[in-house]
């Protein structure tokens, strides 16, 4: 009876364990694609009234979002025009808001919002195609100075925006 146990024991574990090797943490479903390509997204921020332009954010976000797929899926990045998926776009927003207010009448806090306008194809599987507008901020004291914490803002930033851009095109939830 003990021999059948392990047994049994050792079953339920191999096939627990086959189970989950198909599962994908990360929720990214590539289907049959097997390259991608992140064309380099413009900086146009300053076409939207209220923005400002931020020199090398272009080629940071455009890296950012590199990044992101290859680090969550088995994608090839190529610079080709035949890729599976293609992500191209523009950076539309790069503003610097007062938030609220003290008592005296200033800002206590400013919000920096970046928004990005992706077009997204799937040549693969075309019904999974967008065109859409991703958005997040950072809010920081209004007596800091935006070069103070743009790195870290950047980086909060850039995190929220491509997981949103890797969730639209690639999470199957």
């Amino acid at each position: 009876m003990r021999g059948f146990k392990k047994v049994v024991s050792l079953l339920i574990i191999l096939s627990t364990a086959i189970g989950c090797g198909v599962y994908n943490f990360t929720g990214g479903d590539v289907g049959t694609a097997q390259t991608f390509q992140v064309n380099y997204f413009q900086n146009y921020a300053t076409q939207s009234p209220g923005s400002t332009f931020e020199p090398g954010m272009d080629r940071d976000f455009t890296l950012a979002l590199q990044d992101r797929i290859l680090n969550q899926t088995s994608l090839d990045l190529v610079n080709t025009n035949n890729a599976d998926l293609l992500y191209e776009g523009e950076i539309v927003e790069y503003r610097i808001s007062p938030m609220s207010a003290t008592a005296q009448q200033t800002a206590a806090q400013n919000r920096l919002s970046i928004g990005v306008k992706v077009r997204f194809y799937n040549r693969t599987k075309e019904d999974a195609d967008f065109d859409k507008r991703f958005s997040f901020f950072y809010d920081y004291p209004a007596n800091a100075q935006l070069s103070s914490v743009k790195d870290e803002a950047h980086e909060i930033i850039f995190e929220r925006i491509t997981q949103d851009i890797f969730n639209e095109s690639l999470a199957d939830w």
